[in-house]
């Protein structure tokens, strides 16, 4: 394979427009030179009225002249009439000077008049002024449309402007495969085919099959789909197209439409090769009116529709593409023969997650506390660039305390701190303030730890954050789960109001450090009631429905407005059921609350293990009591019995 392609700089083509944009430029240099001095002429001319000679004579003979500038090839004069004008009234006039006239006896002529006559300076070197002064001006005009033509384009004038800015990257330049990709195990099987097919294209023609010309990656932000392209490329080991979508689209009508032909074409000569293009739903939106019209979006989207057609896909092209909003794709793109070959890049789960962090901990020292599973297990619903994310910081931690090796208070440090941030040492907090914080997270965890179907506590702490949070009770499950009943849904409602029934039940007072807890309730309510069908009101009915499965927007209603106000309802309702509940359940276990309570303002963090520990006193002593009163009935039954 040619290396020419390792430097899409020193490129052939890129060569030959060199030259072309520099005679384009000294053309449109020296037409703007040209244009300049006629326009100037003419404004100059247009200060001045041409008349006859002889008229001119009148005038003088008359003795009506006032000014009079006598040049090499005419007379400019100005009568007594318009001289006694303001400035800017005043008109003067020209006229040609006979040939072998006398300029000086003319002038004296009119000095004895008592006209006043002007005369040119000449200098011997104006016609090297001259020159020179063309010369500069031509030079400041053409570096100055250099610059704008390159700034415009990077490579000279409209000859570059509508070139493709896609990169090539080699497979030792990207450095990427399959093995630096994990999780992600239904995604790779899916690309495999096409790493087969670009390896060995001979084996499917021979059959008549043929491979999807595109493939679309779909997922969340953060999953990897521009990790799963580039690792494709490196696999088959061909150059590597990657452009984003934002690229084709410009404010000039045409460029984008000619930018995806410069593409086509560079791929078309070093196939087999891959294009990727990143956040395709920047140039591939639906171009119905419901998402709006743009002349050049439209215009770009059939010039990649075209080019998708026209391509022969046996010669070994594959249209690689990512989105993380395949809903407002155009239908055109997504039929087959073009996108038609749909690649979910869906979150982790947990085996995923732990293969995802031994990758990012490939070249970390660990040291030998270090469990990743109990990391996997912790941050259910993380993807891989948050997983990423989690390790470097554990890493720069270890850092700051001197540490040669990252442990596991490292790593469930950095998952606190991404999840709260980092502690405020600076706050200060009330006694007040400090109890209340304290009775609101040992609601949380109390109703988490006494109820079924629940999560088990890892943690609580009434340190504040950077996140807002004055404290928080971390839960860490104990399985990974798809299915979510409603006594599970239920529960979680009630764990999350209990915060707000503690501070109800404890102190009377409603406060704000239950905002997050009551949005985050009010959310898991109105899904329950509008996407799950888990109310008694609407039944089976779903009117709500969400516009970006994978960016995880809200649930937006698309109904009546009275099934709405049912809806609202429904949600109330729910949120105060769930909160009289809860209230009831800490009235009954006062005493545990304030005893765990008052544990955590003296120590401020405390484990899931330590609030265990006093729930289960609670239960054993709750069932020696159960066992002592059928021991006192049946006492009191015998006595009963003797006395009769």
């Amino acid at each position: 394979m040619d290396n020419s392609h390792n430097n899409p700089d020193k490129s052939p083509k890129e060569d030959g427009k060199r030259p072309r944009s520099l005679i384009t430029s000294l053309i449109i240099t020296a037409v703007i030179i040209l244009v300049f001095t006629v326009v100037y002429n003419m404004i100059v001319g247009s200060r001045y009225t041409e008349t006859d000679y002889t008229q001119f004579a009148q005038e003088m003979d008359k003795g009506n002249l006032a000014e009079a500038e006598i040049r090499t090839d005419r007379i400019i004069y100005l009568t007594k009439e318009q001289a006694s004008l303001p400035a800017g009234q005043q008109k003067a006039y020209y006229t040609g000077l006979p040939l072998g006239a006398d300029t000086l006896e003319l002038g004296d002529q009119l000095l004895d008049m008592g006209v006043k006559v002007k005369f040119p300076i000449v200098e011997d070197n104006s016609t090297l002024l001259m020159i020179l002064y063309y010369v500069v001006m031509f030079g400041g005009v053409f570096l100055l449309m250099r610059m704008i033509t390159k700034r415009m384009s990077g490579d000279g004038l409209m000859g570059g402007i509508g070139a493709s800015k896609a990169k090539v990257y080699m497979e030792k330049q990207t450095g990427v495969t399959f093995k630096d990709v994990a999780g992600q195990d239904e995604a790779k099987e899916s690309l495999q085919e096409i790493i087969d097919f670009l390896h060995n294209p001979q084996k499917y023609a021979d059959i008549g099959a043929k491979l999807p010309k595109g493939a679309l990656l779909v997922g969340s932000p953060g999953t990897g789909k521009t990790l799963l392209a580039k690792a494709v490329a490196g696999e088959a080991n061909v150059p590597f197209f990657s452009i984003s979508g934002s690229d084709f689209v410009e404010m000039f009508v045409g460029v984008g439409a000619s930018r995806v032909r410069d593409l086509f074409q560079q791929a078309a000569k070093v196939a087999p090769c891959i294009i990727f293009i990143d956040e395709i739903d920047a140039v591939g939106r639906s171009r119905d009116s419901r998402y709006g019209s743009n002349s050049e979006q439209e215009q770009t989207l059939n010039q990649l529709l075209g080019e998708i057609d026209g391509f022969d896909s046996s010669k070994g092209i594959v249209c690689l593409a990512a989105t993380n909003r395949p809903e407002i794709l155009d239908k055109a793109l997504l039929r087959p023969g073009r996108f038609d070959r749909r690649i979910i890049v869906d979150r982790p789960n947990l085996q995923g997650r732990l293969d995802t962090l031994k990758v990012h901990t490939r070249k970390i020292k660990l040291a030998e506390d270090v469990d990743l599973r109990k990391i996997a297990q912790a941050t259910a619903g993380a993807v891989g660039a948050d997983l990423a994310n989690l390790v470097n910081e554990a890493a720069l931690r270890a850092v700051r305390h001197k540490r040669k090796a990252v442990n596991q208070e490292d790593l469930m440090v950095s998952f606190e701190t991404v999840i709260a941030g980092t502690e405020k040492k600076n706050t200060v907090l009330t006694d007040m303030e400090k109890r209340i914080v304290a009775y609101h997270e040992v609601g949380h965890a109390l109703v988490a730890a006494l109820e079924n179907h629940t999560q088990p506590v890892s943690k609580i702490t009434i340190v504040p954050h950077t996140s807002g949070a004055l404290g928080y009770t971390m839960q860490m499950p104990e399985e990974e789960k798809y299915l979510h009943t409603l006594q599970e849904l239920e529960t979680e409602l009630r764990t999350l109001v209990g915060g707000r029934a503690a501070e109800e039940v404890v102190f009377g007072v409603q406060t704000t450090g239950a905002a997050n807890d009551i949005q985050r309730a009010t959310a898991l309510a109105k899904n329950m009631v509008a996407q799950y069908g888990m109310s008694k009101a609407l039944g089976l009915m779903a009117p709500g429905s969400v516009s970006h499965q994978y960016l995880e927007t809200q649930t937006y209603l698309d109904c009546s407005q009275e099934t709405a106000a049912l809806v609202d309802r429904e949600v109330q309702k729910m949120l105060s059921d769930a909160l009289e509940a809860v209230k009831e359940l800490l009235r009954q276990h006062r005493g545990l609350l304030d005893e765990v309570s008052l544990y955590l303002l003296s120590k401020e963090t405390i484990t899931g293990e330590e609030l265990m520990t006093y729930v289960n006193r609670e239960g054993e002593a709750t069932r020696e009591e159960s066992q002592e009163v059928p021991e006192t009935q049946e006492a009191s039954q015998s006595q009963e019995t003797s006395e009769a």
